[in-house]
């Protein structure tokens, strides 16, 4: 199948696809085809030189968490012998080296922690802000703050406004894993559902903050419910407020698998290969109209593929990775430098551009 002309034209004018043509699109369209249309897009949509890049550092609050989601290796169930929390010294440590790395963003990721209320993060986020008054703190996520919330039995918008006066920056779109309940249910059934991810996200937007989306693919979904989960996400972004920033990015990974309960209770799941990987980029860019960026996942998929995703619709290929722990604990054994992505980007063609968390080029 060829992509229509009338397709063609609806996307160069603007309009949105329907969840149909989406979907036709991905399960039909030549792959060459599909990336050249997405490549084009990202081209107007972008700085035609420059692909950005990020220094920071990804931080596990703690690795103690009651959701004991079947995709993750990382987290132990609270009261565990091996759970840890971050000390206030190992903060110290790990922000020195970032800084000396020219980084200035820390990714706080924790995991839903019993005893772990509204007061530890805010504390924890005041401090680490008067010790590094220049520190970034792209912090938590929707399935966080929304369990943070409940246990202190206050709005969304009241959660999020007290943990951006302790000092977060900016809210990740972590844990959306695919914003369809039906498979919620299966890969994270004690998280948040779909749609109180994405209040949280509307709330977030309603108070002006930078806020990115995710999706992890490759497990037990439907290719429609990838397109429901874009969709979503187009919708949420659309409803902004005009001045807000709202998602500044999409970063769809494929599922690691490696050691995973999900993979032990449905064996037969395949790991994405490159040509699925490029569709799903591809597609996501020409779904989701409204949200101006979309980074490849270089640490997951590597240097030759992360080249092609710059012409299938990405513009960007994230951070250096200083720590992770999550995606490496399923099997990733990937370091990724400064010189990985800068070379991996000069040798698509592009010009490398260091950026912050707004994806703002910065020197």
């Amino acid at each position: 199948m060829q992509i229509s002309t009338e397709i063609q034209d609806k996307i160069a004018q603007g309009a949105s696809l329907t969840k149909h043509e989406a979907i036709e699109l991905y399960r039909n369209a030549p792959l060459t085809e599909l990336m050249m249309l997405a490549h084009e897009q990202r081209m107007q949509k972008n700085d035609r030189k420059h692909v950005g890049w990020i220094i920071d550092r990804n931080v596990n609050i703690t690795n103690g968490c009651f959701s004991q989601c079947t995709f993750c290796n990382f987290c132990v169930k609270p009261g565990s012998e091996n759970e840890y929390i971050t000390s206030l010294e190992q903060y110290r440590e790990k922000i020195d080296t970032l800084f000396e790395l020219g980084g200035d963003q820390l990714l706080l990721q924790g995991g839903m922690h019993p005893k772990l209320g509204l007061a530890f993060y805010t504390k924890l986020f005041s401090d680490l802000k008067n010790a590094y008054p220049k520190l970034k703190l792209h912090a938590l996520g929707p399935a966080e703050v929304h369990f943070l919330a409940k246990k202190a039995k206050l709005s969304i918008s009241e959660t999020l406004k007290e943990l951006t006066a302790a000092g977060m920056d900016s809210l990740p779109g972590a844990g959306a894993e695919i914003l369809v309940d039906r498979v919620r249910n299966i890969v994270s059934p004690a998280k948040c559902t779909a749609d109180e991810w994405l209040n949280v996200m509307r709330e977030a937007h309603q108070l002006g903050m930078v806020t990115s989306a995710t999706m992890m693919f490759g497990h037990v979904e439907t290719v429609e419910e990838r397109i429901e989960h874009l969709l979503r996400l187009r919708e949420v972004q659309a409803e902004k407020p005009e001045e807000a920033p709202g998602f500044v990015t999409f970063i769809p990974w494929p599922f690691m698998s490696e050691g995973t309960k999900l993979l032990d209770k449905f064996p037969n799941i395949e790991p994405v290969f490159s040509e699925e990987y490029l569709r799903m980029i591809a597609i996501s860019r020409l779904v989701l109209d409204n949200i101006p960026n979309l980074q490849a996942s270089l640490l997951t998929v590597g240097e030759e593929i992360a080249k092609l995703c710059l012409f299938a619709g990405a513009n960007d290929l994230g951070s250096i990775m200083i720590e992770e722990n999550v995606v490496s604990s399923a099997g990733v054994e990937r370091i990724i430098e400064k010189n990985t992505i800068t070379d991996t980007i000069r040798a698509a063609g592009f010009i490398p551009r260091l950026r912050n968390q707004a994806y703002e080029f910065v020197e």
